[in-house]
């Protein structure tokens, strides 16, 4: 349900010069009945009087904003039960990628420009279902799910925040044409899943295919040699042989039998069977909407347009439910008394509202998502489906520097580190987790995964105090690879001459124009090798394990978030929500019920995370860019960590 002991209050967009703030005297937090009281830590020295008055100015500013906030909602909702404002259900629309923070606030001129939304994060949501939760007047939500592109362990959250509503004692309805799933999993958090006549039950289990290019690249002149810390880390499997080994099926069987456990358990949980009987059900499947009506799988067969008078007639019978399909009961739906159903921007300003106070300290969240680089983070203004070029970059040295600026923010009592990443090179990898680690000996962090922490995503996680993912969370892959790609055949095939000159024993360590030799084996094995005994040990120190221990989890062995949790590699399990109150609480920051701990999303101040506005150009600049191969050279032959797959359902 939704725990009240750390009520939440996340800001959206940049926080203003909060990487230019004038270190102060580090504060420790009390909170009383009627007041929030802040004492400062004794120091060994006066802060001097010019800190001391602007601690107490602030201190009045944050009293006053406090009460004007109070005093606001009041107001607000005296005036709307003078109006008799009255929500029966909410209608919010969810769908497509789901991000799980909300994305930078978009500049005056962008707001302006006729861009498309945003896509709705997992952020505005859970703020939204904690807004109905609080408010007497709202019945419940009728959720419309359709066109989720999101990962496992982001529809679990969506799963989360559905459940936690349900919890709070509101009705929660989830009206979807496509029972795929992606879909129906989310789904099955609700009170009641409404499907139309001509929806079919599409659950068909869980699949995955691996495409093996070896004998391809080599027909067009391309070798792939891989060196690899054991048989395990399979990240370049599909580019150097030509089929699948005997350890790549066994860790995917295992990844496939848990998370289908996992599915399986969720799903027959949330419609109250047994996990045995919706197993049977789903090898049945394709099942019309009517089937899986009379199976227990859904609740109501009806259209969406038949949503009001159905809720009203449920309503009106509640003593006896009538679950009569709607489409075979048309007299009866036109009589029914029909439930108000109202937009997300018509009914937030007619619920009732819970004034809260805020803490003067806050949780910072900081993400790092897609491919471990060196250099500085970019996002493309378009996701390319292209290996290890085509997505968001995790750059060192963004990551590092807002790093050690927030370090100085005495006012940040804690941090939440989103890693969403299989993976990359190995010395960004070794720098970020070098700086997690110094963070997290002043600071509290913790580490909230997302679909995918894993090798270089793991390694830059495991300094942390606390690590939480969901149990279908991908991650461990606890290993290092290299790879140099020949295209001397290619080129040979093509009659292009290439001339080269050199200095030096190992100049050409990492030229693409032979193949590699003995000896630059050697010296790949030995780099490899040197980089995994590191990952062993930045591993072993952060989890408290011995490194014998962390070897036998290791050698490039993936996890779901349960296996890892069983293994030491996690330590609970949970969504966005719950890493947020873990961090207050490790912060010491744990609040009564009218308080709320604000968490403020981090992002770097530069354009590069915005969306172009118009295109063509610019877009035609980084596509050129990243078709370069200026990534894919920068990585040849170097130390990676990275993730051997992406399993994915929908």
């Amino acid at each position: 349900m939704f725990d009240q002991s750390v009520p939440l209050r996340l800001h959206f967009g940049y926080l203003p010069k909060f990487l230019t703030r004038e270190v102060t005297k580090p504060v420790a937090v009390k909170f009383r009945p009627s007041s929030l009281v802040i004492d400062p830590v004794p120091a060994k020295t006066s802060p001097g009087f010019s800190k001391a008055l602007r601690r107490d100015v602030w201190r009045a500013q944050q009293l006053l904003a406090d009460n004007l906030s109070t005093l606001g909602a009041d107001w607000r909702n005296m005036m709307r039960r003078l109006r008799q404002a009255h929500v029966d259900y909410v209608v919010l629309p969810v769908g497509g990628p789901l991000p799980e923070r909300a994305g930078p606030r978009r500049g005056f001129i962008e707001r302006r420009l006729p861009l498309p939304a945003d896509p709705l994060s997992l952020q505005h949501l859970n703020h939204r279902l904690r807004m109905v939760a609080d408010a007497p007047n709202a019945r419940g939500v009728v959720f419309i799910f359709r066109g989720f592109s999101a990962g496992p362990a982001t529809l679990q959250n969506s799963r989360a925040a559905v459940a936690r509503l349900r919890a709070a004692g509101k009705d929660t309805i989830v009206y979807t044409p496509t029972l795929d799933l992606a879909h129906y999993y989310a789904a099955t958090a609700a009170a009641r899943i409404v499907a139309p006549p001509g929806a079919q039950f599409d659950v068909l289990g869980l699949y995955t295919e691996v495409t093996f290019l070896k004998d391809a690249l080599a027909r067009a002149g391309v070798q792939a040699d891989v060196v690899q810390i054991s048989p395990y880390k399979t990240a370049f499997d599909r580019y150097s042989r030509a089929e699948m080994t005997p350890e790549h099926r066994d860790q995917l069987n295992w990844l496939l039998d848990d998370q289908y456990d996992t599915l399986t358990a969720d799903m027959a949980a949330g419609r109250g069977m047994s996990q045995a009987t919706l197993r049977e059900l789903i090898d049945r499947a394709p099942l019309s909407a009517e089937a899986a009506r009379e199976a227990g799988l859904i609740d109501w067969v009806a259209y969406d347009d038949e949503l009001a008078s159905l809720l009203g007639r449920d309503r009106a019978n509640r003593a006896q439910p009538d679950t009569t399909t709607p489409t075979t009961a048309a007299g009866d739906m036109a009589a029914a008394p029909k439930a108000s159903l109202q937009s997300w921007a018509r009914a937030r300003d007619a619920l009732l509202e819970k004034p809260r106070r805020h803490t003067r300290r806050w949780v910072g969240v900081l993400a790092l998502e897609g491919l471990i680089t060196m250099g500085p983070s970019r996002q493309p203004p378009i996701e390319l489906p292209i290996p290890f070029i085509g997505g968001a970059a995790a750059g060192e040295q963004t990551l590092v520097s807002i790093l050690r600026q927030l370090e100085k923010i005495d006012d940040l009592a804690a941090l939440v580190l989103h890693v969403d990443s299989g993976g990359g090179s190995a010395l960004a990898s070794e720098l970020i987790g070098r700086q997690i680690e110094q963070f997290a000996a002043h600071k509290p962090v913790v580490v909230y995964m997302g679909n995918v922490a894993a090798s270089g995503g793991y390694y830059v996680a495991a300094p942390a105090g606390h690590i939480m993912s969901q149990t279908l969370t991908t991650t461990g892959s606890i290993g290092v690879i290299t790879a140099k790609f020949s295209t001397a055949g290619l080129y040979e095939r093509l009659s292009v001459e290439r001339a080269s000159l050199e200095r030096g024993q190992h100049a050409g360590l990492y030229r693409d124009s032979d193949p590699m030799t003995d000896q630059e084996r050697a010296i790949f094995q030995r780099t490899v090798h040197e980089t995994y005994a590191r990952f062993v040990d930045v591993v072993a120190r952060g989890r408290q394990l011995a490194p014998e221990a962390v070897d036998a989890v290791g050698g490039g062995r993936v996890w779901t978030g349960r296996q890892a949790r069983e293994r030491g590699l996690v330590d609970s399990h949970g969504d966005f929500l719950d890493a947020i109150k873990k961090a207050a609480e490790l912060a010491a920051l744990t609040a009564g019920d009218i308080y709320a701990v604000s968490a403020f999303n981090i992002y770097p101040r530069t354009s590069q995370y915005t969306v172009y506005p118009n295109g063509s150009a610019r877009l035609a600049e980084e596509a050129a860019r990243l078709l370069s191969g200026e990534q894919l050279r920068a990585l040849a032959g170097r130390p990676l960590m990275l993730l051997p797959y992406e399993l994915r359902f929908g």
